[in-house]
């Protein structure tokens, strides 16, 4: 082991050239860089071995430009190996096996509703003959004693690897969040995406990649061998490292400082070379990410930050970014008003930022719910005449979006419609603190009028990232939801689930995207089997103990079936108990 000179990652070496699209890394890299052939990979079995076996079978290699590299980002499953059974690494063998000969289709996130975003035929080559790095095979480990071999080499070099992850990310060529859900063996905790998204570390791996300097910085969430997502973008900028739950507390203040370089540097980056629009976004929501207070700035202050020449520019701007949401998303309450006063439009849509969560059509006030502005800038652009029951392309209007109780006092206090969809929003994306708000203003729980589906079906399917789902099922529960409450689509929805049976008879399941399995699925499907669907189990626990009856959805699809067709093979033993 050890380095050389010449080694791309050298010990304390300066900033390093990249694979890829980037030119250098922010992060300093202070240990080599080692990975295994993705054909090697392949042929192993069982648990993963740790980096001295896999290094004297000769089967690592160390970094260099020419690899296109894939970073593997996963929660350990017990306090000392990261997979003892070997579970994670199987899916993770199924799944690129599955990309490789294209059997396995990665499209957005259910909740994007778009299938815009697909994996090109050179990635799945590039993969087929690319490298992975997986933390315990790339870094020394001293769990195995080997003879001859010097204990406090392996910890300072194991210890120089772990501070060159930041930069192992960005020499990667592809990321993949690896997050199928599974059992810690030693805690008994169920492990999947949403506590993989409270890691601090995990979170620091995510923003390093995202906030690189890369062309193409799009995420790979695996849930199982056949659901495999890219990331909706708010479930990273809504998961700060500040907020991260780290096992070892004395990481965050050095995890925090890699987010905080990632960000200034992903906005210096910008600032020099575009766009401008990125960077106009970045350096809006830099106190969001970093959890600082928002800075109120003189109307020189905010020209010179956003790169206006004049009030005139920034009120009369039509970019994705104009004036008023640059003071939306920095939280800007003065400048708005100052914006307002020389006639901005508050009822302006957003256009050409859905690649950062903000899609098109959707209104300044939803821009300031979605970014979780203080409640103060709702009020300042209600004031200002935002229209509080405008509506997205997709008819759904701000009260759908609210993240926070205060959010909805301020819409309701506005009188904004309160429509019982608006629990189909807090449910999946907030905490019970906002589905209480709702509850309490008399909005019912169970889907009530010409709902497709309640909130307990939108839980399982669109609430992958919200770790308080199970509590706000809870709530929802014991406020009479219906436990049973039948998918029944409707107009344009009936039309795309027929559309999506069609396609999935046509080109078969594998064949298609989560989005449309999901429409194909939906008519007459119950929660439990939407948690069946998702692979939720503590929601089809919690389902079947507030007495949920197992039953098909229209096309005779039982849960076992919708869980068993998706591979979330956790499942089976509590459903198989139902089956017919």
């Amino acid at each position: 082991m050890g380095s050389s000179p010449s080694s791309a990652c050298a010990v304390g070496g300066d900033i390093l050239a990249a694979a890829s699209s980037s030119s250098s890394t922010v992060h300093r890299c202070y240990f080599p860089m080692w990975v295994v052939k993705v054909s090697d990979f392949l042929k192993m079995k069982g648990p993963p071995e740790p980096h001295g076996a896999l290094q004297a079978q000769a089967l690592l290699h160390e970094w260099s430009p020419d690899m296109f590299v894939i970073f593997v980002s996963h929660q350990w499953l017990s306090y000392t190996h990261p997979d003892p059974q070997g579970q994670q690494v199987e899916v993770l063998r199924k799944t690129l096996a599955g990309l490789i000969d294209g059997s396995l289709h990665v499209t957005e996130e259910v909740v994007a509703l778009t299938d815009e975003m697909t994996m090109s035929a050179n990635t799945r080559r590039h993969i087929a003959n690319g490298y992975l790095f997986l933390d315990w095979f790339a870094i020394p480990q001293i769990t195995a004693r080997q003879e001859g071999v010097n204990e406090q080499t392996i910890k300072s070099d194991a210890a120089l690897a772990v501070q060159s992850i930041p930069a192992y990310v960005e020499l990667s060529s592809l990321f993949v969040a690896l997050v199928p859900d599974l059992m810690h063996k030693d805690s008994s905790e169920l492990v999947h995406y949403a506590t993989w998204l409270s890691r601090g570390w995990c979170r620091a791996e995510l923003w390093c990649w995202l906030l690189s300097n890369k062309i193409d910085t799009s995420v790979i969430v695996v849930y199982s061998p056949v659901q495999a997502e890219y990331m909706f973008p708010l479930d990273w900028q809504h998961n700060s490292i500040v907020k991260g739950d780290f096992t070892v507390e004395a990481d965050r203040e050095t995890v925090v400082h890699l987010g905080e370089v990632a960000v200034e540097s992903k906005i210096h980056h910008l600032q020099l070379l575009g766009p401008l629009s990125h960077y106009r976004f970045y350096a809006a929501l830099r106190p969001k990410l970093l959890c600082q207070a928002s800075a109120n700035r003189e109307l020189k202050g905010f020209l010179h930050h956003f790169h206006f020449s004049s009030l005139e520019e920034a009120v009369c701007d039509t970019s994705s970014m104009s004036g008023v949401m640059c003071a939306v998303l920095s939280g800007d309450t003065g400048m708005l008003r100052l914006l307002a006063e020389s006639r901005a439009d508050m009822n302006q849509t957003m256009h050409g930022l859905s690649d950062l969560g903000y899609y098109d059509t959707q209104t300044m006030l939803m821009a300031a719910i979605k970014s979780r502005q203080d409640p103060s800038m709702l009020t300042t652009l209600i004031e200002l005449r935002a229209d509080v029951n405008g509506r997205s392309r997709t008819g759904l209007p701000a009260l759908y979006m609210c993240r926070s109780p205060d959010h909805v006092k301020v819409l309701l206090e506005s009188r904004a419609h309160l429509a019982s969809y608006a629990l189909l929003g807090a449910a999946s994306f907030a905490g019970p603190d906002t589905v209480q708000a709702l509850l309490s203003a008399r909005c019912h729980p169970g889907g009530m009028g010409t709902a497709v589906y309640g909130p307990l079906h939108a839980l399982a399917v669109f609430g992958r990232s919200n770790r308080q789902a199970v509590e706000s099922a809870k709530l929802l529960l014991e406020c009479r939801a219906d436990v049973n409450m039948r998918c029944s689509p409707t107009g344009k929805t009936l039309w795309d689930a027929r559309w999506s049976r069609l396609r999935e008879a046509l080109v078969g399941t594998a064949n298609c995207t989560m989005r449309t399995r999901w429409l194909a699925s939906m008519p007459g499907m119950s929660p439990l089997g939407c948690a069946a669907f998702a692979g939720h189990w503590q929601l089809a626990q919690l389902y079947l103990d507030y007495e949920a009856e197992p039953s098909p959805n229209d096309r005779g699809e039982w849960p076992e079936d919708l869980a068993r067709n998706n591979h979330h093979h956790h499942l089976m033993p509590l459903l198989a108990t139902f089956a017919t």
